[in-house]
């Protein structure tokens, strides 16, 4: 399988997107946050692209790459590739062949792939791509998609079965859950969603903050969205913090 190299990096804000930049022998994964981007992995490509195997191999090592970031909440894919290439298009491909779960519009570990021309192997190059136009309307559409499937699920939590699924509105009671223990035949933090306007407004940032890396360490999939987004407002109607949480059924 192709080499990932782990790199070390810096968080600042909540996440929104990962990028992955394709070259000709390689591609760099990277996490988007509100304020910065901090690189991920850099992923090898051992061996010739027309052969099948290694690009097969190669591709199969980015998907392992995502799991994670897609296991945590993030749900945006922006795809870079040079201009006359169809490195974007072949891994797409891979995808919808092999992943399918992953571009199934209502799934719930489904995720929106954007793609743009350019470079995004390098940090210099990175930075100014997240500044361009192109890339903001970009992310506009791609974190509206992930937003309209975060209401469909939050709605389907709030009508659920009484018992089926815990919902969490006040900070103490998140917090009581997501510390403590958790019991097999109790409930167990699989969402925790807030809006960028709760995080900003929010006179505990530290308090916040420190719940966010918790759940995310006890692998809760915590994800903040745009308050003037359909989820945002719809969030912002029920307190702007809300943690669903699953009750073991018989």
């Amino acid at each position: 399988m192709a080499e990932l190299r782990r790199k070390q990096g810096y968080r600042r804000g909540y996440p929104v997107a990962v990028l992955i930049g394709f070259e000709e022998n390689h591609a760099a994964v990277w996490r988007v946050f509100s304020n910065v981007v901090k690189p991920d992995v850099t992923v090898e490509l051992e061996g010739n692209r027309r052969d099948e195997k290694t690009l097969y191999n190669f591709h199969e090592s980015i998907i392992n790459a995502l799991r994670l970031m897609l296991n945590e909440g993030v749900r945006s894919i922006v795809i870079v590739a040079p201009i006359r290439t169809n490195f974007a298009d072949v891994f797409l491909d891979h995808v919808k062949k092999h992943h399918s779960w992953m571009v199934q519009g209502k799934g719930s570990k489904s995720a929106t792939f954007g793609v743009l021309v350019g470079s995004a192997g390098q940090l210099r190059e990175v930075a100014g791509l997240v500044k361009t136009e192109a890339f903001r309307e970009l992310i506009g559409e791609t974190t509206s998609e992930e937003a309209d499937r975060i209401v469909v699920t939050l709605e389907k939590s709030l009508n659920a079965p009484s018992g089926r699924t815990l919902v969490l509105y006040s900070v103490k009671e998140i917090e009581d859950l997501v510390f403590g223990q958790f019991k097999l035949d109790g409930p167990r933090p699989e969402y925790l969603l807030l809006t960028d306007r709760y995080m900003a407004e929010s006179k505990e940032k530290n308090r916040i903050h420190r719940l966010l890396q918790i759940a995310k360490n006890k692998r809760v999939k915590t994800i903040t969205v745009k308050a003037e987004t359909n989820a945002g407002k719809r969030l912002t109607q029920l307190g702007g913090l809300v943690c669903l949480a699953p009750t073991k059924q018989d």
